[in-house]
């Protein structure tokens, strides 16, 4: 897991946006599996979804 996440734009890459992760992962444990119990894990994973604005 990542402190902070950097999302580029389309060639050119460009600096898109830099987004601090903060996860309160429960137990004080900071493995993968557990910060994804984190409640704000969600915010963040939506909102660098949006960043990444991949049309399908």
């Amino acid at each position: 897991m990542a402190d902070k996440v950097i999302v580029l734009s389309n060639r050119p890459a460009t600096i898109k946006d830099i987004i601090d992760i903060d996860l309160t992962c429960p137990g004080g444990e900071r493995t993968p599996m557990k910060c994804r119990e984190a409640p704000e894990f969600k915010d963040y994973f939506n909102k660098i979804w949006k960043e990444l604005d991949i049309h399908v």
